[in-house]
């Protein structure tokens, strides 16, 4: 059901009200030896280096319609990189401001507002001592001030990371005042997070919402429906395993996805 944009506010100075993106993107791999898992490590270490994530940080102000006030980034050993953004609201872009509930738009169609805002990127990869599984988990808060909302660069978010799971929370804080004095606890109607993510992207994914509306709390998770295993493989093929090593390697991977997407151990497999 679509949902209609409230009416424009008119507002007593500036809007107070603090929007936060907040979700972990999740990359499962399996590698067979400790030599594959270390290389795994180290691509991934190098596909999501610093340099590159502060170019998708830099896409996505331009997306919400910001300007970079600082950035700060790190590569740290022996993996792992952050990169930290303030930014600040364009006034002139402001009355052009999209509030309705739609996706943003994709990597390819980038499309060029916040004081106290920032946009922040953690990467945490990491790997299965025993059993072969590599993870790769990036944690991006998007957090804004003013007329814009973060959830714009959602669209983009997802489709530069490609994640096979993302679990994502969206939530509105404080109050900002008409011009009657009126307390406003948020300025826009939003049904869910799921609308702001295009169709295409929502039917390959599993997805479940936890709502709080009265506290304007909204929460999603999605997992990958499709699971073709040459794409978990590092360093090796699907052809080159054993029919046994393939369903018990496509048992720890599904363990695992279901294991992050849950939020709960899974004792054992069938």
């Amino acid at each position: 059901m679509e949902i209609k944009p409230i009416k424009k506010l008119k507002l007593y100075g500036f809007n107070n009200l603090t929007k936060t993106l907040s979700f972990n993107l999740y990359d499962i791999c399996y590698s067979k030896t400790p030599e594959s898992r270390n290389d795994y490590i180290q691509y991934i270490d190098e596909e999501y280096n610093a340099e590159r994530l502060s170019n998708i940080l830099t896409d996505v102000t331009k997306i919400i319609g910001a300007n970079i006030l600082n950035i700060a980034n790190q590569d740290y050993e022996p993996q792992g990189a952050s990169v930290t953004m303030l930014v600040s609201e364009n006034e002139f872009i402001s009355k052009e401001i999209d509030d309705s509930e739609s996706p943003g738009p994709h990597p390819e169609a980038i499309v060029g507002h916040l004081d106290k805002s920032h946009i922040t990127v953690h990467t945490y990869p990491e790997s299965h001592p025993d059993q072969g599984i590599s993870t790769f988990r990036a944690d991006i808060d998007v957090s804004t001030c003013g007329h814009i909302s973060p959830l714009k660069a959602l669209n983009y978010l997802i489709n530069s990371f490609e994640p096979d799971i993302a679990i994502m929370d969206y939530r509105v804080r404080g109050f900002t005042r008409d011009v009657n004095g009126k307390k406003l606890y948020i300025d826009h109607k939003i049904n869910s997070i799921q609308n702001y993510i295009s169709g295409k992207t929502r039917e390959r994914y599993q997805m479940i919402d936890v709502n709080v509306f009265q506290d304007n709390i909204f929460h999603t998770k999605m997992i990958l429906k499709e699971f073709d295993l040459d794409t978990y493989l590092f360093g090796t093929a699907k052809k080159d395993l054993k029919a046994w090593d393939k369903r018990k390697i496509k048992q720890r991977i599904k363990k695992e996805m279901l294991e992050i997407f849950y939020g709960r151990n899974i004792p054992k497999m069938q």
